[in-house]
């Protein structure tokens, strides 16, 4: 940030020959100094006040991960799924803070990985403080939380621990760190050797966050396979419903609510003024943090509503937990372009993210891919879209005000924009998939051949938490007052359905 600073020398000779004009120098040298150092002061305490907000909103979103695995999958592993997502955030929260940050944003350093910063050795630095890297922790948990989902219900707990440490300490930081950081070589913020002149605009993540959980969780669910009774003998889906529509809801807004800082948060600050309009009043970051929420809300509601109406037309019903996934695939897809577009575009993007995932559903279950959250559908599949869209529907002037100082910078192709920043982004999903599957799959593979991935099969009858966390979530109590565990009896019927 610029300071200004005030030269008595060089005041001296605008007040005259007074015998005191030395003196008087000094004081009003003095006195600008202590104001310019308090607003400077004041400046920052306010952007990290900003950040530190956007951080406890994307953190909360943690709850709505748990809220919504737990109301996804049935009660028999209600808390194998919770302990999971606990579990994601603080073992992430470790390998973060060791490996994870300095990866991803230890400058300065190659354009592929980061080297600087472990264990937040010598930070913090003038350009950034301890709030940044609580924001960035946060979002790397995101990324794992993603996963989780998808290798519901099947998975062994030692896995989780072994996936999560590797995806947010390794796999999730150098993603971060080709895209986000100053040196990354598909950054838009590189000053120099752009991709395409223009580099990727994922502004807060579609590719980076949401790709690369979604690909990881893929990777699980194909190799460990689908949950028992998922498919039948002749092949034919058989839905395993959720447990409970109500927390799947409450996960839901949840979710919706953590992305107003996930996406307006990732400006990481809001004192910054960009110009004056016409009329002379000033218009900055805040604005544009303003217009990031609402394309943000118009994405998800226009892709709930599709959600709703396209299911109707394929099913014959209104299914909560349909337009839930649907609303959620929106903020997936517009998290890349959030920034960079107008909110008529957003209503596109949310248009699209539905059917794109509804159709990766249909394809899932033609190829027998088992997926309790359709995590990989929604988080890879639209986050996928959400890379294109930001290609074709990126507007120059907020491109302009957001990646300054680079004039001609490409934007989006249906802007007038040309072809190279769609490239780009076409690049991005080419690199983020080849490399999650280069990392996660073998990870997964090798969990698998040494039997650490899948429980057994008779576990999966009895469920998790009975075989692996003490007990099951639920229980209720009969007019007799005896407590009767929510396994309704399980030896005396298919728990299956429980």
């Amino acid at each position: 940030m610029a300071t200004f600073t005030c030269s008595a020398a060089d005041l001296r000779p605008l007040l005259g020959t007074a015998s005191n004009a030395t003196a008087a120098a000094e004081y009003i040298c003095n006195g600008f100094d202590v104001v310019s150092n308090k607003f400077v002061a004041a400046t920052y305490a306010i952007d990290n006040t900003y950040l530190l907000f956007s951080a406890y909103l994307v953190f909360s979103m943690q709850i709505g991960f748990a809220m919504l695995c737990a109301g996804s999958v049935r009660a028999k592993n209600t808390m194998n799924i919770m302990l999971t997502n606990v579990l994601d955030a603080a073992t992430g929260g470790l390998s973060y803070y060791l490996f994870g940050f300095a990866m991803a944003y230890g400058s300065p350093s190659n354009g592929f990985i980061g080297k600087h910063f472990f264990g937040l050795d010598n930070f913090p630095v003038p350009s950034a403080d301890y709030s940044y890297f609580l924001y960035q922790w946060s979002f790397a948990i995101a990324a794992a939380g993603i996963t989780s989902g998808s290798i519901a219900e099947r998975t062994q707990f030692v896995a989780y621990l072994i996936y999560s440490s590797f995806l947010t300490g390794l796999v999730y930081p150098i993603v971060s760190h080709w895209f986000w950081s100053a040196d990354g070589w598909g950054s838009a913020a590189r000053e120099d050797n752009l991709l395409f002149g223009s580099g990727v605009i994922d502004f807060a993540g579609s590719g980076v966050v949401h790709m690369v959980g979604g690909i990881a969780g893929l990777w699980g669910a194909w190799i460990e396979g689908p949950r028992m009774g998922r498919f039948d003998s002749d092949g034919k889906p058989v839905t395993l419903r959720g447990h409970s529509g109500t927390l799947v809801v409450l996960g839901t807004f949840l979710l919706w609510f953590g992305w107003y800082g996930f996406n307006p948060g990732s400006f990481l600050a809001i004192l910054k003024t960009y110009g004056q309009t016409t009329d002379s009043s000033f218009y900055g970051q805040w604005s544009a943090i303003g217009r990031t929420a609402v394309t943000t809300t118009i994405a998800g509601s226009s892709a709930a509503l599709s959600t709703l109406f396209g299911k109707r037309l394929l099913t014959g019903h209104w299914n909560v937990t349909d337009v839930c996934n649907g609303l959620l695939g929106g903020f997936a897809a517009i998290t890349g372009g959030c920034a960079v577009v107008d909110p008529w575009a957003a209503i596109i993007c949310g248009f699209v993210a539905s059917w794109v995932l509804i159709g990766f559903n249909k394809l899932a279950e033609k190829l027998k891919y088992d997926d309790p959250l359709e995590a990989a559908q929604l988080h890879g599949g639209c986050g996928a879209w959400g890379i294109i869209f930001t290609g074709l529907f990126a507007k120059k002037a907020y491109v302009n005000e957001i990646y300054p100082g680079k004039p001609g910078r490409p934007h989006g192709l249906f802007m007038g924009g040309g072809g190279r920043l769609l490239a780009a982004h076409l690049i991005q999903i080419l690199v983020v998939t080849g490399w999650v599957s280069a990392t996660m799959g073998p990870l997964f593979l090798v969990l698998h051949k040494l039997g650490l991935l899948r429980i057994s099969s008779d576990e999966e009858m009895a469920g998790i938490d009975v075989t692996s966390h003490g007990g099951l979530a639920y229980e209720f109590h009969e007019d007799n007052g005896k407590t009767m565990k929510n396994s309704f009896m399980m030896t005396n019927m298919d728990t299956s359905t429980v």
